[in-house]
């Protein structure tokens, strides 16, 4: 057993490698000193409460923000210093937090956007379509039109049809109910199928405990509780979300 600070950065044969990531907002520290690894096809859920440091951290990772310390690698290639685009080329895509569309393009259009950055592999913009069937029919509907879960699907879809290596899923289920999360969850089998790796932040711990093989915890930027689901009990998760202690990691934060 490891204290969560004590995460050590994993090996090149992983897909991504954060080691002692630390980002700040203006004078606050929003991420610091985190530590992990994503594998080819795994999916790593990072939970924790509103202001945890969630989102900043899978923005930073995409190159949406900038971090101060530490270290991002992609298959061992040092990325914390590439623009966006960059790292979008290289496999790194992101599903923000409010989809982020062109609600006045149609959905087609919006694929489209993500096509444009696609490298080679299998998803294109044909088998979007036949992941979600509702589609086609509706390929020239502008997005705006759409409810929050058709444009959650959407966005979904635009990441995949680059073919990404990383898929960064930045609360999936924020304001859907729960059919249409249910349905939008039950593709990530599909995807971590083709070798993706999938690093997911979710409030929802029910929905990221089903879905994870490990789990993450933040705490005010810090990682408060690493480890498998089947490793973690309520109490431990509840006193890392919340804060009433620090837990101890039953696992350290390096690939299963």
């Amino acid at each position: 057993m490891s204290s969560p600070a004590e995460s050590p950065p994993s090996s090149h044969a992983d897909l991504l490698q954060v080691h002692e990531l630390s980002v700040f907002h203006g004078q606050l520290c929003a991420v610091d000193h985190v530590s992990f690894s994503v594998a080819h096809g795994e999916v790593l859920a990072i939970i924790g409460a509103n202001g945890a440091g969630k989102s900043t951290l899978l923005r930073t990772i995409a190159g949406l923000h900038q971090s101060s310390n530490g270290t991002l690698n992609l298959e061992g290639r040092e990325i914390s210093k590439l623009a966006p685009h960059r790292r979008v080329a290289l496999g790194v895509a992101l599903v923000p937090e409010g989809r982020r569309l062109f609600a006045t393009m149609t959905l087609e259009e919006n694929l489209q956007v993500g096509a444009h950055f696609a490298r080679s592999g299998p998803f294109s913009i044909a088998k979007i379509y036949e992941l979600f069937e509702w589609m086609p029919a509706r390929r020239r509907q502008r997005v705006g039109q759409l409810s929050g879960g058709e444009q959650q699907a959407v966005a979904i879809g635009r990441a995949l049809v680059t073919n990404p290596q990383l898929l960064l899923l930045d609360e999936l289920s924020l304001g859907l109910a729960p059919i249409v999360i249910e349905r939008i969850y039950a593709l990530i089998p599909e995807i971590v199928a083709h070798g993706i790796g999938v690093l997911l932040v979710e409030q929802d711990v029910t929905q990221a405990l089903a879905v994870a093989d490990r789990v993450h915890c933040l705490l005010e930027g810090k990682t408060s509780l690493v480890g498998t689901p089947a490793q973690l009990n309520a109490t431990q998760i509840e006193r890392a979300y919340f804060g009433s202690e620090l837990s101890a990691s039953p696992a350290n934060g390096g690939a299963a």
